[in-house]
């Protein structure tokens, strides 16, 4: 087993070299695709056959989910209807390692009649691909590392690294930030990671409100009403205070509690959160360091106005926490 392990480790090294040699092959025709798909007005098509194809699927994916559009063709496919789904502002990055898949020479001329500019990803810098290509890429000579040489390893992973190169190359120059990039990743703990508080907070409407003339009567009333474990205190729409559960187990044998000004039972100042943040922060917020935990949290906007409240028991449902 141990040489099997050291075949292991060969493998390993030999792709990690490959990838290594590819970076000191990126030139001005680098510049070149990441600005053509900035300019791009359509789509960035990923063309590939056998392995590459789906090298090439995994390159649009990264593509789409970082600002740029893009889908994956199929040249067969392509020549069999599929030619319908290109324009004439399309981008075509046309993946071969050897640049002489037959299926994907016979599809470059007809993209060159619908007008769409072709990227060309090989190692064959005299092959068809690279002379009907407007912008070629050097992967580099690389030897495959299956024990006879053959199987697609070495140049798949150099493949993919350069195009994972191109895509946040030009991900990093649309300036595409976090929140961009949430707006593609609603689902799963990541998109949960990535939402804003505005997307997760229980509205204006549906939040217990009272002015700072309100007695306890008044806010227990807010309360009940909304269905809540707090209310918030204003004036002029700026959160004053906060009245939970806990205000009420602190003042319950004062005389004539219900009659009192909400004013002097309320916390004050109360702890907010602005409506921009992401909903992490509201998590950690609410999980005070001394073991406390808030179950709601008044939601306001940049200048300190009530927009809303986050519920604990929302966050737990969306599992948050």
């Amino acid at each position: 087993m141990s040489e099997i392990r050291e075949f292991g480790r060969s493998v390993l090294r030999q792709e990690a070299t490959g990838v290594s040699a590819l970076a000191d092959l990126l030139d001005e025709n680098f510049d070149r695709a990441v600005q053509a798909m900035l300019d791009c007005t359509g789509h960035v098509v990923v063309v590939g056959v056998g392995k590459p194809w789906l090298i090439g699927q995994k390159i649009s994916a990264t593509l789409a989910s970082t600002g740029t559009p893009s889908f994956a063709l199929h040249p067969s496919e392509a020549m069999h209807g599929d030619l319908g789904r290109l324009r004439k502002h399309d981008v075509v990055v046309a993946l071969s390692n050897s640049g002489t898949s037959e299926e994907i020479t016979r599809v470059l001329p007809v993209l060159k009649r619908l007008g769409c500019l072709c990227i060309g990803l090989t190692s064959n810098l005299e092959s068809p691909l690279a002379a009907n290509s407007d912008i070629v890429l050097n992967m580099g000579k690389v030897s495959e590392a299956c024990p006879i040489g053959m199987a697609p390893s070495v140049s798949t992973t150099v493949m993919l690294a350069l195009g994972d190169a191109l895509a946040l190359a030009v991900m990093k120059a649309r300036n595409f930030t976090r929140e961009d990039y949430a707006r593609f990743h609603p689902g799963g703990a990541l998109g949960r990671s990535l939402m804003k508080v505005s997307e997760i907070m229980r509205p204006i409407e549906q939040t217990a409100v009272v002015g700072l003339t309100a007695t306890v009567r008044d806010a227990l009333h807010a309360i009940t009403l909304h269905k809540t474990g707090a209310a918030f205190i204003v004036e002029m729409g700026v959160v004053k205070g906060v009245f939970t559960d806990g205000d009420l187990r602190r003042h319950v044998a004062d005389d004539n509690l219900l009659s009192q000004p909400i004013r002097d039972v309320m916390t004050s100042p109360c702890l907010t959160i602005a409506e921009d943040k992401l909903a992490p922060e509201a998590v950690r917020t609410m999980q005070r360091p001394s073991g406390l935990v808030i179950g709601e949290l008044p939601v306001v906007d940049d200048k300190g106005k009530l927009r809303g409240h986050v519920a604990l028991k929302d966050l737990v449902v969306m599992h948050f926490v």
